[in-house]
């Protein structure tokens, strides 16, 4: 009696899911979107399209400020204002969000003022500032403050009453209490939307502090763009607003690598 048996199978290496695409890490568009912006402001500068210096122009302005110091200097008086109203209104402004948001008291209480302040931009209360604190660092730190504050206040509040209330009624079914509902449930929950809010206040602080440099100062970034304005050295403009650009995305990028390691529990596209 003959035994048939089946074909031995050869293992075939299994074929990629169609639609599958190889990810790019998003540095190299970053990269690919930074050499043709430099080729478009060459190309416009070089055709008289418009009456800016090129890149090479303002490079070589560039070195000679950080040469003799001038650029540094301004740029760390910046930072510092920027630091420290953002700090000042970002640690006031949690606290004041999560209390508007958990205490229905205090949302009526501070809700109106929040909202009617936030209507206000703060460039338009510098007049008011320096008419009333002077042009020493105390009206451009407040001014920050209160850019920054807006801005967190806002996400703080829409974070905690953004929990789902499924999770809050888990933890107190489970017999949490309300201080370990709070700090269990809904600190964590709000933190993606408290530096979101971070993220807008910072932006806020750096351009409430170039106008209020603009108005009083006698070193910073806006001041050293205005005293260019003066004498029309435009290279001169283009360095400071590419400083602020830089430090700025520098700082945005620190915000988002915290939000990261804050949020790794959050599903992410």
């Amino acid at each position: 009696m003959t035994v048939v048996t089946a074909p031995e199978k050869t293992p075939t290496t299994p074929k990629a899911p169609r639609g599958a695409r190889h990810t790019v890490h998003p540095l190299v568009f970053n990269l690919i979107a930074l050499v043709l912006a430099i080729a478009l402001w060459a190309l416009t500068a070089a055709a008289g399209l418009a009456d800016i210096p090129g890149p090479l122009s303002v490079s070589s302005r560039a070195r000679e400020l950080l040469s003799d110091g001038t650029l540094t200097e301004d740029a760390l008086a910046s930072l510092q204002r920027v630091l420290l109203g953002f700090a000042l209104g970002t640690v006031v402004a949690v606290p004041v969000g999560f209390l508007m948001g958990w205490y229905p008291v205090a949302r009526g209480l501070l809700e109106p003022y929040v909202q009617f302040f936030r209507t206000i931009p703060p460039l338009a209360l510098i007049p008011l500032v320096i008419v009333l604190m002077g042009i020493g660092e105390t009206p451009k730190i407040f001014v920050i403050f209160l850019a920054a504050f807006m801005s967190c206040v806002v996400a703080a509040f829409q974070g905690v009453t953004g929990v789902d209330r499924t999770l809050i009624d888990a933890a107190r079914v489970l017999g949490a209490s309300d201080r370990t509902v709070f700090l269990k449930v809904v600190i964590p929950a709000s933190t993606p939307f408290i530096l979101v809010g971070m993220r807008i206040g910072l932006g806020a602080a750096w351009a409430t502090v170039v106008a209020a440099e603009m108005i009083g100062a006698q070193k910073g970034l806006g001041f050293e763009m205005v005293h260019a304005q003066t004498y029309y050295d435009v290279p001169t403009i283009f360095v400071g607003l590419i400083t602020i650009g830089v430090i700025g995305l520098v700082m945005d990028r620190l915000l988002l690598l915290a939000e990261h390691r804050l949020t790794a529990w959050q599903e992410r596209r």
